[in-house]
């Protein structure tokens, strides 16, 4: 009898999906129901498509992505907490011909990166910035992040967000699209496959920009932190779906494909 390989079974017209090589075969880190791994996998197949591997370099900051280096087989960097975007825009500056991109989490961005961020868009520094936003600090406890929405209980607000006590929570997506020297700014998720291929979408997009030169390219994911929310996987996505979506609509807030200088123009004649 003869015997059948699986080779002979997994042949390319019948292979249905494949992982991507730029993707390792470590173990990820992240809790279960975490949109890290997916927004991972999608930011890989990407690079993978575009063919700019040997190309890209990675900026990964303090927060739950620390490790992202260990994840995705590219060049990457080290940031300081909140840093990322300046390491970028020095690394893009210097290497005018690669792909430079941003990794970071809304603690990281929005808060002690805030400065940061807002004036490497300003500048329309020609990077993608991945921001993915889980509304807490996930990695160091769950505490409140400036995106915590109100009412939510975190390790330091136990009894829900209130305006008088800790103000509100800060839109800082919608802040950045009012920026000149960004080109394109829109917000996704991965919590369901059509969602998936959005973000895919758009994070190929931002990477498509940077040959164009336009200006920055800034795509938030929202996401969930299972963790940090005491909920499992499933409710995680629920909730989200539920409230995050209300505070944090999602689909495209900017997309330029004329010179920015040109458009700041209006405001200065």
């Amino acid at each position: 009898m003869a015997t059948i390989e699986i080779k002979d079974i997994i042949k390319k017209e019948n292979l249905v999906y494949g992982k991507t090589k730029i993707l390792t075969d470590n173990i990820m880190h992240y809790c279960p129901g975490c949109s890290h791994g997916v927004t991972h996998k999608i930011v890989a197949e990407v690079i993978e498509e575009l063919g700019i591997q040997d190309k890209t370099i990675g900026v990964s900051p303090v927060g739950c992505s620390v490790l992202a280096y260990n994840y995705l087989d590219i060049d990457w960097q080290q940031a300081a907490h909140g840093r990322a975007p300046a390491l970028a825009t020095a690394t893009k500056r210097l290497m005018p011909d690669h792909y430079v991109f941003t990794y970071q989490g809304d603690g990281d961005l929005a808060s002690i990166g805030a400065a940061e961020i807002l004036h490497a868009c300003n500048r329309g520094e020609n990077i993608t910035v991945i921001f993915v936003n889980n509304a807490i600090y996930g990695m160091t406890g769950g505490q409140m992040a400036p995106t915590t929405l109100l009412g939510m209980a975190t390790a330091t607000s136990p009894y829900g967000r209130e305006v008088a006590l800790h103000g509100y929570p800060l839109k800082i997506t919608e802040l950045i699209a009012l920026l000149p020297g960004v080109a394109y700014v829109t917000r996704q998720s991965v919590q369901t496959p059509a969602a998936v291929r959005k973000a895919k979408k758009a994070i190929k997009k931002g990477f498509e920009n940077q040959a164009k030169k336009i200006g920055t390219s800034f795509i938030e994911i929202v996401s969930t932190c299972s963790s940090g929310w005491k909920l499992s996987p499933v409710d995680s996505n629920r909730w989200m779906e539920e409230h995050m979506f209300k505070f944090y609509p999602l689909g495209d807030l900017k997309d330029s494909e004329k010179a920015n200088e040109e458009d700041y123009k209006k405001y200065i004649e």
